[in-house]
């Protein structure tokens, strides 16, 4: 007879959406064993080899799946800009309130004007939000500092949300998001200062995990962008970028080429985006909040994305201009009833491929043996409810590392 082997907590009693490669791959009458934060075993309860758990725990039906992953957001900034919805509601321009002073610098203004603790404390009530609906990774993007002191006290506000919460903080360097005033007269002069200056500074204080652009007629070209992703790339700094969400620049192939974890938004993605993209592994980032509050018209090009095997992560893009989200769940079915994705691809876009677009695959977004042991327990019969249900908090029981929130 085999001897049991000790381990820190045994999980039973749902089925569980293990979500391996991309698809459910449901195990009925589920089992998973933790050791150390880590899932060491996950299959049949039948199957399961002899453990002697010092904690065991018993859902009542159910179902279990991977911590959800929301890998593009904008949480920290200063102010509010609910004011201008409102204002576009009622008929001004986006233009007229530029003119007012509004728009994104009135972000950079306020983002500018707050101490590193009020960005820390206003983040963590916005990402409290999505932690409650099952989000145990997410990453988080400087980009509203726009000179070198802001971003860089952006950057580490996010380093301290990391340390602050029961979930795995990633922080991307956007400071390649749009033109300081300072610099409306040199452009160049800003792209400079990002790859002379802040990039560095920011590898040498590991205050990223990633850096990206926003690569698009009213932002940077891609000949700018590709000098920021040159410096990134030499530093050892993974890619990605805002790409084709407004207009089709090549952005999509450009990051391609740079072998970039993601290129996200793609309205606007070509078939020659979508292969290229393919080839490489970058993954699609759709991000439906933003084309749901702006009112687009022309979704991405999903059917492509499916013909050249580009995954597919659906994000909240969490921001206070275009996509007020709070709700990864919402987007599940925004991804579903706006872009025409599956209630299976939907949630392996908060999953696996939500994972891969941060470069953490081999560690995150599915229930298998080696990866981390974050995963959520749903009381609900089906996974396609999590994308079928609109609004309210559905009820769920977190496990972030192995250890329940």
């Amino acid at each position: 007879m085999a001897e049991s082997r000790q381990i820190d907590s045994l999980w039973f009693g749902a089925s569980l959406v293990t979500m391996r490669e991309g698809n459910y791959h449901i195990i009925d009458d589920g089992a998973l064993a933790v050791e150390a934060g880590e899932l060491i075993w996950v299959g049949p309860r039948a199957e399961m080899p002899a453990f002697t758990p010092r904690h065991q725990h018993q859902f009542d039906g159910g179902i279990v799946t991977p911590g959800l992953i929301d890998c593009h957001t904008h949480l920290v900034f200063g102010g509010d800009r609910s004011a201008e919805f409102e204002q576009r509601l009622n008929g001004v321009s986006y233009a007229g309130i530029a003119a007012q002073g509004g728009g994104i610098l009135a972000t950079v203004r306020a983002t500018r004007e707050a101490s590193e603790d009020q960005l820390v404390a206003s983040a963590r009530w916005r990402l409290n939000r999505l932690l409650a609906e099952g989000v145990t990774t997410v990453e988080i993007k400087s980009g509203y500092g726009l000179d070198e002191a802001s971003e860089l006290r952006m950057l580490s506000a996010i380093r301290r949300l990391g340390e602050s919460v029961p979930a795995d903080v990633l922080a991307t360097c956007l400071a390649a998001h749009a033109f300081p005033p300072e610099f409306k007269q040199h452009p160049e002069g800003w792209v400079d200062r990002i790859c002379e200056r802040i990039l560095p500074q920011v590898k040498a204080n590991g205050l990223a995990d990633a850096v990206d652009a926003f690569c698009e007629h009213l932002a940077f070209s891609p000949a700018q962008v590709a000098r920021v992703f040159d410096k990134a790339t030499a530093l050892g700094l993974p890619v990605k970028l805002h790409a084709e969400q407004l207009s089709s620049l090549g952005g999509a192939r450009l990051a391609a080429s740079y072998g970039a974890l993601s290129a996200d938004h793609l309205e606007y993605a070509t078939e020659e985006d979508a292969k290229a993209m393919g080839e490489q592994g970058t993954v699609a980032v759709l991000l439906p909040g933003a084309f749901y509050l702006l009112r687009e018209t022309q979704p991405p090009p999903v059917a492509l994305f499916r013909q050249y095997r580009v995954p597919m992560a659906l994000a909240s893009d969490a921001n206070p201009g275009t996509s007020p989200a709070l709700s990864l769940r919402l987007m599940l079915n925004m991804g579903c009833t706006l872009f025409g994705m599956t209630p299976e691809e939907a949630l392996a876009g908060v999953t696996i491929w939500g994972a891969k677009a941060l470069g953490l695959q081999a560690t995150h977004g599915s229930l298998e043996a080696g990866k981390v042991a974050n995963f959520v327990h749903w009381p609900l019969a089906r996974p396609a409810e999590l994308t079928y249900w609109l609004g309210g908090e559905l009820p769920c029981t977190v496990i972030y590392r192995g250890a329940m929130q």
